[in-house]
């Protein structure tokens, strides 16, 4: 069993798109149409992102570059 870490909290799409400086719409076709490999977390029909997820994400990220990381 994996243990979680109660003190990482799950930011919602629109935190996660904020995150990323890109729509929310974005992250949503992203899902949809597997275009990249970013893990998300399901929370009965809701999509929640991990931000250490979404760090990697950009780290190894085709456009890795063209990101900026927001501060939230």
């Amino acid at each position: 069993m994996t243990e979680y870490n109660t003190q990482q909290r799950l930011l919602t799409r629109k935190e996660a798109a904020e995150f990323l400086n890109i729509k929310e719409e974005t992250l949503a076709v992203w899902k949809c149409t597997h275009k990249y490999n970013l893990p998300v977390v399901k929370v009965g029909r809701l999509c929640r992102y991990r931000k250490e997820d979404l760090l990697n994400f950009i780290e190894r990220g085709p456009f890795s570059s063209k990101l900026r990381v927001s501060s939230l």
